[in-house]
């Protein structure tokens, strides 16, 4: 069994845990990574809005109340989800922008500042926004009443189009173009030089002349060639980028997400911590869409209402059965110390105290557990059982009551929330008994 067991975790810190240790060492991993945790408060904010502006239907009975009170001022408060969803590309194109440059800066010890490496990531990206058309060797912004674009700029509900989510993977191409261009201006010395005497913030905004300029130049002439080509940079995007997202939104793509995620929690990297922030542009993406009518699984928190109930591995379940059924003291004591940070989706101490990590008796539980939780969430919403998630919830919120939220108040979420952490605690018992077992044992031994 021991050297079963050692072969199984040597396979896995091989093949995983040594390429994604790589993978999360690199500077724009690790920026995105910053920049995705950046967005975080500002989508809860305006989630919250809308969940309260559909509470009506939902719940029929309110209809009635809102329409005389809240819904009359709904314009208003409605601003608060149009300035975070709406413009969302735009938060993580700054954060993006900062983060990559900070890090650059730390470790090359160059001189840049994170405040202009952010400026100049959103400059080049509102460069990117406008539709240009080719006519005849003339390039001029286009102009569409009829599908509201107006001198360039395409218009929705919530201001400009491309500043929403279907924005965020062009922001962050266009945040690592600017800050590698201003990072080759400030290696080459190509910067100005204030005296020691002039003031830091004059000198910061003369540092970062030149390299805007270097920006405008380059982004200008990619936009000029795509033109001439009648296309954009928005479109040359959506093509690798929608591949991408076609695939994690499938029931295999989000398996082998879990099975990443878990993979390495098993060999001692925090997967959930590498591989989410990654694909958080998907997931805020998809959210958006869902609010628009779609019904795509794999949006906001969708990891947290419905698979790593109790924290990664689905361990709510597990930790139950360690205060209330376990014969084992050790366990008894961990489980009951780690009752409460569980229910809000916290489990280190039992990751670490168990420990999970490389732990032969209960890996195939850890894999298994939220692998059939996602299944359960995803056919329940891809099968239109329950409705999409639309907002995202803080993710300690405790099981049901997230699932209740991010769904605009569809209480079968709630159901089919408890249901996964059903599943996954029937899927924890055989093995934990086990487990368990081992260790009442090795107590008697000892005493």
């Amino acid at each position: 069994m021991e050297d079963s067991s050692n072969k199984f975790f040597s396979f896995f810190e091989k093949t995983l845990m040594e390429p994604m240790g790589k993978l999360a060492q690199f500077k724009i991993v690790r920026a995105i990574m910053g920049a995705g945790l950046s967005a975080i408060p500002f989508t809860i904010v305006g989630s919250m809005f809308l969940v309260f502006n559909i509470l009506p239907l939902t719940f029929p009975s309110l209809e009635g109340i809102f329409n005389a009170t809240f819904f009359k001022i709904s314009d208003l408060y409605m601003l608060a989800n149009s300035a975070t969803m709406g413009i969302l590309s735009l938060y993580f194109c700054v954060a993006l922008g900062y983060e990559y440059t900070k890090i650059i800066a730390e470790e090359e010890e160059l001189n840049m500042t994170p405040i202009s490496g952010a400026l100049l990531a959103m400059f080049a990206f509102f460069l990117s926004i406008p539709q240009l058309i080719n006519d005849g060797g003339q390039i001029t912004r286009l102009t569409n009443i009829d599908d509201l674009i107006i001198n360039g700029w395409a218009m929705g509900n919530d201001g400009v189009t491309r500043l929403g989510t279907i924005g965020i993977f062009t922001g962050i191409v266009m945040a690592v173009i600017a800050v590698q261009l201003y990072r080759f201006c400030v290696t080459k010395n190509w910067v100005i030089k204030m005296p020691d005497s002039v003031p830091e913030g004059v000198t910061r905004a003369f540092t970062a002349l030149i390299p805007a300029f270097v920006v405008a130049f380059v982004v200008l002439i990619i936009i000029g060639i795509l033109t001439v080509f009648n296309t954009d940079i928005f479109q040359i995007i959506a093509i690798p980028f929608s591949f991408v997202t076609k695939l994690t939104n499938s029931w295999l793509g989000i398996i082998a997400i879990y099975f990443l995620v878990h993979a390495l929690w098993l060999v001692g990297i925090h997967g959930a911590n590498i591989i989410f922030p990654l694909i958080s542009p998907i997931l805020l993406s998809n959210l958006s869409a869902n609010t628009e009518g779609a019904h795509i699984p794999l949006a906001g928190e969708f990891n947290n209402a419905f698979v790593t109930i109790g924290g990664s591995g689905a361990t709510l379940g597990l930790c139950l059965f360690l205060v209330y059924m376990a014969k084992s003291e050790q366990l008894k004591v961990l489980g009951k110390a780690s009752l409460v940070p569980v229910f809000f989706n916290i489990n280190e101490p039992l990751i670490f105290g168990i420990p999970l990590i490389y732990n032969p008796y209960l890996a195939i539980p850890f894999f298994l557990a939220p692998m059939a939780s996602a299944s359960i969430g995803y056919f329940a919403i891809k099968l239109e059982m329950i409705q999409p998630i639309i907002a995202n919830m803080p993710w300690p919120s405790p099981v049901g009551i997230g699932a209740f939220i991010s769904t605009g108040g569809d209480w079968k979420a709630a159901v089919v929330a408890l249901i996964c952490a059903l599943v996954a605690f029937l899927i924890y018992l055989p093995f934990a008994r086990f487990y368990d077992q081992k260790l009442v044992k090795q107590e008697k031994r000892e005493m």
